[in-house]
């Protein structure tokens, strides 16, 4: 059975760092990053299985991070929250099919545009643009990506979350993040447990793809 582990930082705002992650979700990535061993190539990312999702809801931002490896929580700066961690197998053995649970997911709704670059056209890379997705395209694309998940979904909500990054101008792709919470029936326990250790989406070095279950 794969496994992996959440650790649940409530973040304590009188710290410095803790103030520029949440204004630059860039900085707020090499922070998640420093809870991960040197020695994991060249994609240290993916290879620890590393999400993380923030949430603002109350007055103590809490941010969820999920690993494939135990984190090194004494490598966050001194006082940037209180954190613990804990096993998700439990969860994970859980699953079953038709078994009703709740979802929440931030998630960046996007698509490659299909035109490629013309001669002489430096403005498109070779596969395209990658475009943020609005409104009913979004939903769309949630219902698609937790289909092919193996979830039934019964109930959508969506909120809009703020993207941040200190230098709007610099390259890269922009990004629109959604979070999405509902009610669903598992129907392929395989698929699920690979999306909850992969992660769904694009944008997962900016916080989105996590997927969170809880018991209906």
């Amino acid at each position: 059975m794969p496994t992996a582990m959440l650790t649940r930082i409530r973040l304590n705002l009188a710290h410095p760092t803790v103030r520029r992650d949440l204004a630059d979700y860039t900085a707020l990535h090499r922070t998640v990053m420093r809870l991960l061993p040197d020695n994991l190539g060249p994609h240290p990312r993916r290879s620890a299985g590393v999400l993380f999702r923030l949430e603002r809801g109350n007055r103590q931002p809490l941010l969820l991070v999920q690993t494939r490896i135990p984190p090194d929580l004494t490598a966050l700066p001194h006082h940037y929250g209180q954190a613990d961690t804990r096993d998700l197998t439990p969860m994970l053995s859980a699953l079953t099919p038709g078994r009703p649970v709740r979802y929440r997911i931030t998630a960046n709704p996007s698509t490659r545009s299909r035109r490629p670059p013309g001669p002489g056209d430096q403005t498109l890379p070779k596969h395209g643009r990658v475009l943020a997705l609005d409104d009913t395209d979004a939903l769309a694309w949630w219902h698609r990506r937790a289909t092919q998940a193996g979830l039934y979904l019964h109930a959508t909500t969506s909120e809009p979350k703020p993207f941040r990054r200190p230098d709007r101008n610099q390259p890269g792709p922009v990004h629109r993040l959604l979070q999405f919470d509902g009610t669903a029936l598992i129907t392929d326990p395989a698929a699920l447990t690979d999306a909850l250790l992969t992660g769904i989406g694009r944008a997962k070095s900016y916080g989105a793809g996590l997927l969170s279950l809880a018991p209906a």
